[in-house]
């Protein structure tokens, strides 16, 4: 299971040393919630915080994008140096096509389903993705408690990449923690996104339970 830390959850006034101590921790790659407030209830990072992280840490930076009208922040990412864009199924009337925009701009593409969105919406467009992304809360807040219910979205996710001979990834994102991590890795998932947990309290100790190092 490979784990990415949610700097949602880091300090915001010190975003480097938070980013520094999941690096040296083991981290995969770096969790990046982008939200416009309207998609969403908050209001968070901008292509600037790519940006600015992209030199101090040698990890893929993974960008959930959880905004309106997703096409039109492709560009800006990938010439911040985002490494994988995620959008979200119910953002965007033209899923295909966005999908495309983002791989035209050299950038691996993923979708992120929301709790109540069926997984049947991706039948066309999973060939297009490197990556989908499972929400286990509904978006817009870290902290939020897992939702049980979704382990077996993941299973069904997995037996259809299986049965179709794709190979994208599967990441869960929500409630996350050494209490949830074995449900969803059991189910298939391949990526984990954790914040709350890694963030409160030492990364190092809290990344080795999450990949059952300790």
């Amino acid at each position: 299971m490979k784990i990415a830390p949610s700097i949602l959850s880091a300090d915001f006034a010190d975003l480097a040393t938070g980013v520094a101590a999941v690096e040296a921790a083991g981290a995969d790659r770096l969790h990046i919630d982008v939200m416009d407030g309207h998609f969403v209830p908050n209001l968070t990072f901008g292509p600037d915080t790519v940006r600015a992280l992209r030199p101090r840490t040698s990890l893929p930076l993974e960008v959930h994008l959880m905004a309106d009208d997703p096409d039109r922040w492709i560009a800006g990412f990938a010439d911040a140096g985002t490494d994988i864009l995620l959008v979200h199924q119910e953002a965007t009337a033209h899923l295909y096509g966005t999908l495309q925009t983002i791989a035209a701009h050299h950038v691996q593409a993923g979708v992120v389903l929301n709790p109540g969105t069926p997984l049947n919406t991706l039948d066309e467009v999973l060939p297009l993705v490197d990556q989908v992304l499972i929400m286990t809360v509904n978006p817009g807040f870290g902290g939020q408690h897992f939702l049980p219910a979704m382990t077996a979205k993941v299973a069904a996710l997995a037996k259809t990449r299986t049965a179709r001979g794709l190979n994208f990834a599967i990441e869960v994102d929500g409630g996350i923690n050494d209490q949830t991590i074995g449900d969803v890795t059991a189910a298939g998932a391949d990526i984990a996104v954790a914040g709350s947990y890694i963030f409160g309290g030492d990364p190092a100790q809290r990344l080795a339970k999450l990949e059952g190092r300790a």
